[in-house]
């Protein structure tokens, strides 16, 4: 493991266990620079090339207010992959509730935005998707223990032709 890479998962563990979530003060920085690079600054978790991060756009579940966070990813086939863990807070992160109250959106992964239709992971898939997460990033163990009781969801983000019902 790289020294960025060491550093960038203990920075983070020191903050969470101190209380200290810095997700929402980062993120504008975080997108400007994703979304003007294309996801050349910012797709990747520093020290962690193979961790990808994305931005997903969500709507306010109760103000409606259009909202952009990033996150990281894995691919599950067709499907964006994303866990909920807010860095192992108490609480699920706001974009999660979003999604449940508006689950059809877009997504933007380097240059390329697609929409997506968001569902929560049955147990049985989340039960072999965290594995994934946990081996791409170990500081996904970490953000599990430390949510305490918390069970951190997992969302899957299926493609989707808006206005398309295959009913």
């Amino acid at each position: 493991m790289s020294l960025l890479a060491r550093l960038t998962a203990s920075g983070s563990q020191f903050l969470n266990e101190r209380g200290i979530y810095l997700g929402w003060r980062s993120t504008r920085l975080h997108v400007a620079l994703y979304r003007r690079t294309g996801g050349r600054i910012g797709g990747h978790l520093p020290g962690w090339p193979d961790v990808p991060i994305m931005l997903l756009d969500h709507r306010g579940a109760r103000s409606g207010a259009r909202r952009t966070s990033p996150l990281m990813f894995q691919r599950e086939g067709d499907s964006i992959v994303v866990a909920a863990s807010k860095a192992g807070q108490a609480t699920n992160p706001a974009w999660f509730h979003n999604l449940v109250a508006h689950p059809e959106t877009t997504i933007q992964i380097g240059p390329e935005v697609r929409p997506v239709l968001a569902r929560v992971a049955t147990d049985e898939e989340r039960g072999r998707l965290w594995s994934r997460f946990v081996l791409a990033y170990p500081g996904y163990e970490f953000y599990r223990r430390h949510a305490g009781r918390r069970r951190i969801p997992i969302v899957i983000l299926d493609p989707h032709q808006p206005g398309f019902s295959s009913a």
